[in-house]
């Protein structure tokens, strides 16, 4: 796939789309380029009915993503005009990620760093190998962290975990992401890719519109109730009820054979 810029790589392999962070000589530190291409990959990967589920990725094997490229900062967020404007395209990446309807993993090797975490927590899924690890250093830099960044940190790992993770700014490695529930598996470096990818074929061999109304109902219940949208929770599931793949679904079952779910 062509993208609009070459420090990110995206790519389609059967059903999984794959967006690889594409600048290891700063450990994947992100550019504006990078955040801006974002939404133009997960677009396509939209578009694409084959794609069932996309896996996040930094190249290198050194780092998933080492946070926003600091280097950058000066010329392109030092002012309150040009810090906004930052703000708003990297969130608008940050939410095209969260809003993607369809599965997403994040496939953490080496530093998965500030700005990157965050990345990573818009994720479903965070797989981490035995040598990953985990940081916010905010308080180090005086950054400040919007409130939706770091509710979903406290969606993900609790309030008491997360007031650790800023609170110190250290470096968590593995065992303890996971312990706080901050990543959903360890995986021995050397077999981190394929076992991804063998995730990624697994989910999406299933029905695409049951997993599409289970990720919607969850997103709708970590809302707060006012701003939950319950009708359109439960159209996703009566559309899973009302679909061919729930009549291809019961044949299989009755038939003992593999489904071959289609979306409709």
């Amino acid at each position: 796939m062509k993208t609009s810029t070459e420090r990110m790589i995206a790519r389609k392999e059967g059903p999984v789309g794959w967006m690889h962070f594409n600048n290891p000589a700063r450990h994947n530190a992100v550019s504006l380029d990078m955040w801006k291409a974002i939404p133009e990959i997960m677009a396509e990967f939209q578009r694409d009915d084959n794609i069932r589920a996309v896996v996040l990725s930094g190249a290198g094997g050194k780092a998933f993503v080492s946070g926003a490229d600091i280097s950058e900062f000066e010329q392109k967020r030092s002012s309150p005009e040009s810090i906004a404007e930052y703000n708003r395209i990297a969130g608008q990446a940050n939410d095209v990620v969260i809003g993607f309807p369809k599965p997403t993993i994040a496939m953490i090797q080496g530093y998965c760093i500030g700005g990157g975490l965050g990345v990573a927590l818009c994720c479903d899924l965070r797989i981490a190998t035995d040598s990953s690890s985990f940081a916010v250093p905010a308080a180090k830099l005086g950054l400040g962290y919007a409130y939706d960044g770091i509710k979903r940190l406290v969606d993900i790992v609790g309030p008491s975990f997360a007031k650790e993770i800023f609170y110190t700014a250290r470096r968590f490695d593995s065992s303890e992401a996971l312990e706080m529930g901050l990543i959903n598996r360890i995986v021995p470096t050397r077999d981190i890719e394929n076992y991804v990818r063998d995730y990624a074929v697994l989910i999406g061999n299933n029905a695409p519109l049951t997993i599409r109304s289970a990720k919607l109902c969850v997103n709708e219940a970590t809302k707060d109730p006012e701003d939950r949208d319950l009708a359109a929770a439960q159209a996703a599931v009566d559309a899973c009820f009302a679909s061919a793949d729930y009549i291809e679904g019961r044949n299989a079952f009755v038939e003992k054979r593999k489904p071959a779910f289609r979306a409709r």
